[in-house]
C-alpha cells in the first residue's frame, strides 16, 4: 500500500518518468504503467483455486459439524477425532488441514445466524385476548427490616399490554399457580393462551423442536382455566419479548428504590396498585391511548373468570413417634392419633394443610427459612398432643408443647401441679377444650383463678354455668334462724364401737 502510494505522487504529482521510479522502487516498468493504467488505489491480490485432499470429503465433514452443534458441549467431537474418522474413511491429509476447514465452517455459520437468525426478528401482533406472556425475575426488598431476596412473577397481556408484578420468596409450583390466579383477578379475564419459557415447575423435559413433556400439576391449572400454554425454543427469549422489557423496566419504576414493607403482603398490594397506576400512565405504543384504555377494550375478548384453582403440591408424609413431620428443614405437629403413620401433605404459598383419610387433618401457617444457616423450627399445637397426655400425665409437666398454651391455662397448671394428683387433674381441665369451644373454657379458668379456688370441681362449675346461660356471680345464701343448728354435731368415731358388740357379744372385727 505505501509502494503504491509513493509511485501515484512520483508519477502524478512530480512527474517523474516510469524509468526513474522504477530505477527507485525496483518494480518492473510494465508493472508501474500497469498499476497507472488501471488507477488503482489499493493492490488487490487474486488466489488461485487450489485443490485439496479435503474437497471429497467436504460435504461428509459438514454434515458432522451440523450434527454436533445440535449436541450438547460434552458430547461433541473435536477436530482432532474428526481428522480419526476422516482417516479411517481414506484421508490421507494433514490435521492442520481439517481444523482449517472446521474454523472457516464456524465462523460461515456464525455470520450467516448474526445475519438472517439472531440478528433480525419479525414484529409479532397479537388479538385482544388471545395471548399472555410469563416469566420470573430476581429482585430484593426490604421486608420486616431486613434486605429480602424475592422471586418476581411478571405476567403481561400481549395486545393491551397490561401487566401485573407479584413477589414470593420461591420460585415454585404453588407460588406459580397463586400468581396465575392473581394476574387473572386483575385482568378480570383469561386470554386464550400463555407464553413460557422451559421454566422446571412448568416443564419435565424438553424434547425436539416444540414438543415438551409438561408438569401434571401444571396441565391441571391449564385446564382449570381453559387456556393453552405455548413453550418458547431454549434460549429464546425473544419469542416472548413484552415480558422480557416488563422486567427490566419494573427494574427502574418499582425497584430501584428499594421498598420497604412489614411483610410480603403489605409489599404486594403496593405492587398491585403501582401497576394499575402505570396503566393509567404510560401510552401503549402500538395502539391510540395508554394502557388502561386498550385493556378496557380488550376485557370483552377475555374469557369470564373462574373459581380459584386448588393451586397445591401434595407431597407424602411419615408422623414420627413424636407427632412430627419434616418440610423445609421445619417441623410441624399432626394430633398424636396419626402417629407412626402415612399422611399427605398439601403445599400451600402461605399454609400447610395435612390430610389423611380424605379428611383435613389440621393447618399451619407455613414458615419459609432462606438461610441454610439458621437450625429448623418445630412448630407445635398443644391440642395434637392431648390424646398422649390423657395416658401420660406427667409429660405435662415438662412438655414442649405445652410451654405454648394460653396464660390462663399456664397460671393454672403451675397451682395444680404444686399438689399430689395435680397433673392430671390439670389434664382433664385441658381436655375440656375437645368438647367445648376453648375461649369459653378459658373464661372458666379465669373465673377460677380471679376467686382464688384453682380446682377441676369449681372450673368444671363455672364451665356449666356459662354453658347454661346461669348467672355465675351468685349472693351469698344467708339461711334462716329456724333452720340454725342448735347443737353442733360432735366427730366420735368412738361410738361406732358399740355396733361390733351388743350384750358383751362381739358381732364384728
Amino acid at each position: 500500500m505505501d509502494i503504491l502510494s509513493v509511485i501515484r505522487r512520483w508519477a502524478l504529482r512530480d512527474k517523474l518518468p516510469i524509468r526513474e521510479i522504477s530505477r527507485r522502487t525496483g518494480l518492473s516498468r510494465n508493472t508501474i504503467r500497469r498499476y497507472l493504467r488501471a488507477g488503482i488505489v489499493e493492490p488487490k491480490f487474486n488466489v488461485p483455486s487450489r485443490p485439496s485432499k479435503l474437497d471429497a470429503y467436504a460435504e461428509k465433514l459438514s454434515g458432522w459439524l451440523l450434527a454436533e452443534q445440535r449436541k450438547s458441549r460434552k458430547e461433541r467431537r473435536t477436530a482432532k477425532q474428526m481428522h480419526a474418522d476422516l482417516v479411517q474413511l481414506g484421508f490421507d491429509g494433514s490435521y492442520e488441514r481439517v481444523s482449517a476447514f472446521v474454523r472457516a465452517w464456524k465462523s460461515d455459520r456464525q455470520r450467516a445466524q448474526s445475519t438472517t437468525d439472531r440478528g433480525t426478528f419479525v414484529p409479532l401482533v397479537f388479538k385482544p385476548g388471545e395471548a399472555f406472556q410469563f416469566d420470573w425475575s430476581e429482585d430484593y426488598a426490604i421486608i420486616g427490616g431486613e434486605r429480602t431476596k424475592l422471586q418476581v412473577a411478571h405476567v403481561k397481556l400481549s395486545h393491551s399490554r397490561a401487566f401485573l408484578v407479584r413477589a414470593y420468596l420461591l420460585q415454585t409450583h404453588e407460588m406459580l399457580f397463586e400468581a396465575h390466579w392473581h394476574a387473572f383477578r386483575v385482568f378480570e379475564g383469561v386470554p386464550a393462551r400463555g407464553i413460557y419459557d422451559n421454566m422446571r415447575t412448568a416443564v419435565d423435559r424438553v424434547g425436539v423442536g416444540k414438543k415438551r413433556d409438561v408438569n401434571a400439576r401444571f396441565m391441571a391449572m391449564t385446564s382449570h382455566y381453559v387456556f393453552e400454554p405455548d413453550f418458547c425454543n431454549p434460549a429464546a427469549g425473544w419469542e416472548k419479548g413484552q415480558v422480557e422489557k416488563n422486567v427490566r423496566d419494573a427494574r427502574s419504576r418499582m425497584w430501584q428504590v428499594m421498598p420497604t414493607f412489614p411483610d410480603l403482603d403489605a409489599l404486594n398490594r403496593w405492587l398491585e396498585e403501582r401497576c394499575k397506576a402505570l396503566w393509567v400512565e404510560t401510552v401503549h405504543g402500538g395502539l391510540p391511548g395508554s394502557i388502561d384504555d386498550v385493556w378496557q377494550a380488550e376485557k370483552p375478548s377475555l374469557m369470564p373468570l373462574p373459581t380459584a384453582f386448588d393451586g397445591y403440591v401434595e407431597q407424602s408424609k411419615r408422623v414420627s413417634p413424636t407427632c412430627l413431620i419434616t418440610f423445609d428443614r421445619n417441623r410441624y405437629s399432626v394430633p398424636a392419633s396419626f402417629a407412626n403413620r402415612p399422611v399427605s401433605l398439601h403445599i400451600y404459598p402461605e399454609r400447610l394443610v395435612v390430610v389423611a383419610e380424605e379428611h383435613v387433618v389440621c393447618e399451619h401457617q407455613r414458615i419459609i427459612e432462606r438461610s441454610h444457616r439458621q437450625p429448623g423450627r418445630v412448630i407445635y399445637d398443644w391440642h395434637h398432643y392431648l390424646a398422649v397426655v390423657q395416658r401420660k400425665p406427667g409429660a405435662l409437666r415438662n412438655g414442649a408443647p405445652f410451654v405454648e398454651m394460653p396464660e390462663a391455662f399456664r397460671q393454672l397448671q403451675d397451682k395444680l401441679l404444686r399438689k399430689p394428683g395435680g397433673d392430671r387433674e390439670m389434664v382433664e381441665i385441658l381436655s375440656l377444650v375437645l368438647h367445648h369451644d376453648e375461649q369459653v373454657v378459658l373464661c372458666a379458668v379465669d373465673m377460677a383463678l380471679q376467686a382464688g379456688v384453682p380446682t377441676k370441681t369449681h372450673v368444671l362449675n363455672l364451665l356449666h354455668r356459662l354453658v347454661d346461660g346461669t348467672p355465675t356471680d351468685q349472693p351469698d345464701v344467708t339461711p334462716p334462724s329456724s333452720l340454725v343448728l342448735t347443737k353442733e354435731p360432735e366427730a366420735n368415731v368412738a361410738r361406732y364401737d358399740g355396733l361390733r358388740t351388743s350384750g358383751g357379744k362381739r358381732h364384728a372385727s
